[in-house]
């Protein structure tokens, strides 16, 4: 399974863990990913997500998933958010 946040598309990074006799060996700095199941408000259900701590202080951040992925691009969602995007941004027209 992928290491990246399905809101904020955040991934693993790469530098050099350098010593004190300065050797530097390659190193991976991995998100703080968490499995979360958010409520939305428009579908009524919770969603299961693979979100970043600092993705889900965003969404808590903005006042909720609903929210937070309607000011969010598509660009940085996975296909799965896409989606739900779409049928969120569908019930609440129709309210």
């Amino acid at each position: 399974m992928s290491r990246i946040c399905e809101l904020t598309g955040k991934t693993r990074l790469v530098g050099n863990n350098v010593s004190h006799a300065k050797n530097r060996t390659k190193k991976t700095f991995l998100p703080n990913l968490q499995n979360v199941t958010l409520l939305s408000d428009a579908l009524g259900k919770g969603i299961k997500l693979r979100v970043s701590m600092h993705g889900l202080r965003s969404v808590e951040h903005v006042g909720g998933l609903d929210n937070w992925l309607l000011k969010t691009s598509d660009d940085k969602l996975s296909l799965r958010v896409r989606r739900l995007k779409k049928e969120i941004a569908k019930k609440q027209t129709a309210a």
